[in-house]
């Protein structure tokens, strides 16, 4: 179970049957998305020009409740996004998608990443007193294309114009009166994909949307590539070009959804390929092996059947507290034996193998142990799926301090002796591009390796997030 704050999740879908209730598409597509940001949700249609939304804090019934879902119209385009809290200040300000009215009308956005060059696109934008409302990328972009969009010939310019500005990770989706557009970053660094629910074409950040809706996979948008869907149908540019690529690891690790096919791997068998690679390099005499839920459990599904030791579940956790139930503070022992207990008819007397995706901070693993020891286990052993996780990420919706990774200051001898394991192995750095050794892509392992895939030099998401908006 890690710590990691999530991504966000992106959706989009241009309607081309009356028969098609975009607003309810949509929200029913932000559920399979939910897992990638749960302290807020909102949607925007695009009604012959006029765009109306709603967004508020809280998970998909709180933050869209019934009544709001009827003022939306049923129009022909839509938006939706699932956030994650991350650095910013949780405002209204900072939710999305990202409403704006300029000189062409209006412009819908919102996107799943993080740029690294913010601080000099906000500072260079303030000289030409722009007014923030947000602290948040979305509202950089959106500045951007408006100001492309003056001199431009199309929206699709503007949008092109506008990324040539960015650095970062980014998976952008956006509306125009009348064009559904996709845009993922040139190192392919977060997700994104295409998809058709009937006759409408969707974008999403993750292809089980696609599955949930009923619909067909059709392909990941490629690195840099630029997806515009309007009346005459499908079509693809080129928005910004890049020699190298560098999808995020930890997609497979712990982002996506297992049921994900994540440029041509599946999530699910990229973990039980981590639980194999395991067992091999970290075996240990036990009596069962349990995963954490829930991204743990595919990787100790892998781990039981290498080594052949039995699966069983040694950990439930309360299916109706969601990731985001970690931010809270208060009390944070008391909330975590809320979320996770042990189940003590199959620990008690057991030598216990537990898998877990990642550790960060570490205190999550040593309330996992803590919780198999006094249910009665004899004796627990961590194993991680993934390798030290010892640098931040600048890449990502949130950044956890370096200086908070137990692993950039810890040795894994040191580490298991605080969590209070009888061993702890993780996997190997070396080991693990094989994982996802079918995908398309390069990887981006920075957050293990310290060798980030651009410059984040001058990222520094703590000023970002400290500003105050006025």
């Amino acid at each position: 179970m890690s710590e990691l704050h999530d991504e966000c999740g992106v959706f989009g879908i241009y309607k081309n049957s009356e028969e098609t209730d975009i607003v309810e598409e949509t929200y029913l597509a932000l559920y399979s998305l939910q897992h990638r940001g749960q302290i807020g949700a909102g949607i925007a249609v695009n009604n012959e020009g006029r765009m109306v939304y709603h967004k508020d804090h809280g998970m998909i019934p709180e933050a869209l409740p019934e009544s709001e879902l009827a003022r939306l119209g049923n129009g022909w385009i839509a938006l939706g996004h699932v956030k994650y809290s991350s650095g910013e200040a949780v405002d209204h300000e900072n939710l999305a998608p990202l409403v704006m009215r300029y000189i062409k009308g209006q412009l819908a956005i919102c996107m799943n990443g993080a740029l690294t060059n913010y601080q000099k696109l906000r500072n260079d934008l303030n000289k030409g007193a722009a007014i923030f409302q947000s602290n948040g990328d979305t509202e950089i972009i959106s500045y951007l294309i408006a100001r492309a969009r003056i001199r431009s010939a199309s929206i699709e310019e503007a949008v092109r114009l506008a990324v040539s500005e960015l650095q970062g990770a980014y998976a952008i989706v956006l509306m125009s009166p009348s064009k559904l557009i996709g845009v993922r970053d040139p190192l392919g660094i977060r997700p994104l994909c295409l998809g058709r629910i009937r006759d409408s074409y969707v974008l999403a950040s993750e292809s089980c949307v696609f599955d949930s809706l009923g619909g067909e996979f059709i392909r990941d948008v490629a690195p840099g590539e630029m997806i515009v869907v309007d009346k005459d149908g499908m079509h693809s540019y080129t928005a910004c070009k890049s020699t190298k690529s560098a999808l995020c690891l930890f997609e497979f690790v712990y982002f996506s959804r297992p049921d994900t096919i994540l440029d041509g791997v599946s999530v699910a068998k990229a973990r039980q390929r981590a639980g194999r690679l395991l067992a091999q390099q970290h075996p240990v005499d036990a009596d069962f092996v349990c995963g954490v839920p829930d991204c743990g459990i595919e990787s100790a599904i892998g781990y039981s059947m290498e080594s052949g030791i039995r699966y069983a579940t040694g950990l439930i956790k309360n299916k109706y507290i969601g990731r985001a139930f970690n931010n809270r503070k208060k009390n944070s022992q008391y909330l975590m034996r809320i979320k996770l207990n042990a189940l003590k008819h199959n620990v008690e007397g057991k030598r216990v193998i537990v898998i877990d995706d990642s550790v960060l901070k570490g205190d999550t693993s040593k309330h996992i142990v803590e919780l198999l020891r006094q249910a009665g286990a004899k004796e627990v052993h961590m194993r991680i799926a993934s390798p030290m996780f010892r640098n931040p990420c600048f890449l990502t919706s949130d950044t956890t301090p370096k200086e908070d990774l137990i692993a950039s200051r810890m040795t894994s001898d040191e580490i298991c002796r605080y969590i209070g394991a009888d061993s702890l192995g993780f996997l190997s750095v070396e080991s693990l591009p094989e994982i996802a050794r079918e995908c398309k892509l390069d990887f981006c392992d920075a957050c293990f390796t310290g060798n980030y895939p651009l410059d984040v030099s001058e990222t520094s998401r703590e000023d970002k997030y400290s500003q105050k908006i006025k």
